[in-house]
């Protein structure tokens, strides 16, 4: 169920497809930030919507997964953080403040980073994004996050929208994310990594436009 913020905006998913093909269609280019918490089921949702504005709009439309600006493992270990990767210090924050700046501009073609799930690591330039796209579906997990650098991201945005799952629910799907870990290493990273980062981003994001309760 999506709940609105603001009268002006769309209050469930099929007058928020209908906004979002409306954003595809016209001259400038808008940006869209899609955030939650790990396992809240961003990407997912913007691969859906994606897909619903790209069957209207056909190449008006590109999704930016913030998950292409993880810095590299070798970054991580070197600092000490790798058992933190996931963290809001475990990102190229300012890369990705570039690239939303060097999109804004609309006039090129922009390479953007991807995050390769089956090597754990971000491969760059891996995904191209034309001048065509007039909407940017952006995910992540802290698009919203209201804290220091993080918060220069949200002027960027022309709607935001926040995906509020419960804690438990969050618990079972990293549980199901995880499973082929061994128990005690996937406690690990519930535990003591995905879990405080779904924590800092439910309590510590701002309100979003649009808020859609599982």
């Amino acid at each position: 169920m999506l709940v609105s913020a603001q009268k002006s905006l769309p209050t469930d998913e099929t007058d928020l497809r209908n906004r979002l093909i409306s954003f595809a269609q016209g001259d400038v280019r808008r940006f869209v930030a899609i955030a939650g918490a790990p396992a809240s089921g961003k990407s997912t949702l913007a691969e859906r919507l994606f897909k619903a504005v790209e069957a209207e709009a056909p190449g008006r439309v590109a999704v930016l997964p913030m998950d292409g600006f993880h810095y590299d493992n070798a970054v991580l270990q070197s600092h000490g953080w790798l058992a933190r990767k996931g963290a809001p210090h475990t990102f190229d924050l300012d890369g990705l403040a570039c690239v939303l700046d060097r999109l804004a501009r609309g006039d090129r073609p922009v390479a953007v980073p991807v995050f390769d799930r089956a090597l754990e690591i971000s491969r760059a330039g891996a995904s191209v994004i034309a001048p065509s796209a007039r909407l940017i579906l952006v995910e992540g997990n802290y698009l919203l996050l209201d804290e220091p650098g993080w918060k220069t991201l949200h002027e960027r945005f022309d709607l935001s929208l926040y995906l509020d799952v419960p804690l438990a629910l969050l618990r079972q799907r990293l549980l199901e994310r995880w499973r082929s870990l061994q128990p005690e290493e996937a406690r690990a990273k519930i535990e003591e990594n995905d879990l405080p980062n779904a924590k800092m981003v439910i309590e510590h994001s701002i309100a979003a436009d649009l808020v859609l309760k599982t």
